[in-house]
């Protein structure tokens, strides 16, 4: 006998907004402060790891150093991605962040850069698997209507690590402090004392009830559901709502799908989603690791700022990267994803060539180029949390987290491992016209990206998953 389509979806995206959604976006949306601090960490502390009584890295050594983490990204995101679609995501966030933890305290004992390099590619595994469990859950949980916003502030909250990792820097590299032998040791322990406060709050949030119906868990979906209804204190309805998606239990616990199947949805069942997907990645990879990953060396090696001064500077970018999401999120479900995709990846691109042509002409000192990336990022910030809002809603849940980490590997892996080592080797020429060629390569990328989204863009917003991309298995709750 085949089970009627479940309520829980509805019934989960007619939830009022609430404390409960608050602590979940909160307690999950944390991995990407994560990801900020990093970044930021070492992009304020690159100039410093270039002394000889610290590490005594090489401009092309920081490069790489950035690689290498985001390579660790995209490989623990294929790891642990594929995983939180057999094992639950919420099992997942737990590991994904307990190996974040261990491996930031490692990195602040590390003394050369075979053993730092080895150190960020083990951050970057549990940074990597993060996303794709933290992005399936969230969307799973909060309600279609405020979907876009949502997610978009979410992965704009990267940029609050950055601005905590650019004050970190500042306070811990003032030799009235610590000074930079020691401050950027410390800088790392502090990211893994975050952690340890996240993780005792992540402990009580509960599995995704979506999740659950898919791998025959009812009636756990079921009580999982109603606690959320309880907590927000709202009734279950006495009638149950008509699923607008339709999502069926399965008999009986299942796994996820064969890679086979995975491999035969994304190329053969939406091929131009996975596409417009790639893409967006691909560009928003390389437009971000190539800038922000060389931000201090750009600071200290053309505008002769002050090693432990560059946190003041990343400070005004990083707010531009946060208010953008936030400002321009609510705009993504009124005027649509296509519309605003479109216009967010072109005018940063625009906006970035503009700025290089300023740089390179010399027109900016250190604090109007920093308004000028502020500005540019502004836009940038709300195209790539687009890519990541795409990537976690086109496809189907039972490959959702796999979906999630095959794209971010394929872009991030394209565009944002060759963009940091790339930028590191054009910043060491000391030529502002091989610096400007780079940032015309990222803003084509944009720009491309933006040509792309116009044609290909699915319309899904206020729209539940079930109904963006129904389930894999819709008519495979048949008895015996």
């Amino acid at each position: 006998m085949t089970q009627p389509p479940s309520s829980i979806p509805a019934r989960l995206d007619s939830l009022p907004w609430s404390r409960w959604h608050w602590r979940v976006v909160l307690a999950l949306g944390v991995a990407w402060v994560l990801d900020g601090l990093e970044v930021t960490i070492v992009g304020s502390f690159g100039s410093v790891l270039e002394r000889t009584d610290t590490l005594a890295l090489t401009a092309s050594q920081v490069g790489w150093a950035g690689s290498v983490y985001v390579g660790g990204a995209v490989v623990g995101a294929l790891l642990f991605g594929r995983l939180a679609d057999t094992l639950g995501r919420k099992r997942l966030f737990l590991v994904t962040l307990v190996v974040y933890m261990g491996a930031t305290v490692a990195t602040a004992f590390t003394s050369g850069f075979a053993g730092f390099a080895l150190c960020r590619f083990v951050t970057g595994l549990g940074i990597g698997g993060e996303y794709a469990a933290i992005n399936s859950a969230i969307d799973e949980l909060v309600p279609a209507r405020v979907r876009g916003r949502v997610n978009l502030a979410i992965n704009g909250s990267f940029w609050i690590g950055a601005a905590l990792g650019a004050l970190l820097s500042l306070l811990l590299l003032d030799e009235r402090v610590l000074g930079p032998q020691s401050g950027w040791r410390v800088g790392f322990l502090l990211g893994a004392v975050l952690a340890v406060a996240i993780l005792l709050v992540r402990r009580d949030l509960p599995e995704s009830p979506r999740w659950l119906l898919a791998h025959g868990r009812a009636d756990e979906a079921e009580r999982i559901v109603a606690g959320i209804e309880a907590a927000v204190h709202r009734r279950p309805p006495a009638t149950a709502p008509a699923p607008l998606g339709e999502l069926r239990a399965t008999r009986g616990r299942r796994g996820a799908p064969a890679l086979r199947e995975v491999v035969h949805v994304l190329l053969r069942r939406y091929p131009r989603r996975s596409a417009f997907v790639v893409v967006l990645m691909l560009a928003q990879a390389f437009f971000y690791n190539a800038i922000f990953f060389t931000y201090a060396l750009v600071l200290t090696r053309f505008y002769a700022v002050n090693e432990v001064d560059v946190g003041l500077y990343i400070l005004p970018f990083a707010l531009g990267n946060v208010l953008g999401p936030l400002l321009l999120g609510a705009l993504f479900d009124r005027a649509g994803r296509r519309v605003m995709i479109t216009a967010t990846y072109a005018l940063s691109g625009l906006a970035l060539a503009l700025t290089g042509v300023g740089f390179m002409l010399g027109v900016f000192d250190a604090l109007t180029q920093t308004l000028a990336w502020s500005v540019v990022f502004f836009l940038a910030s709300a195209a790539a949390s687009s890519a990541y809002l795409t990537a976690s809603e086109v496809f189907p849940l039972e490959m959702r987290a796999l979906a999630i980490s095959i794209f971010y590997a394929v872009g991030t892996g394209a565009g944002g491992f060759v963009a940091p080592a790339l930028f590191g080797a054009l910043i060491q020429t000391g030529s502002r016209g091989h610096v400007f060629a780079g940032y015309v390569l990222g803003a084509a990328l944009m720009l491309m990206a933006a040509g792309v989204a116009w044609r290909l863009a699915v319309n899904a917003e206020r729209k539940p998953l079930e109904e963006v991309a129904p389930p894999l298995r819709l008519g495979d709750a048949a008895d015996g």
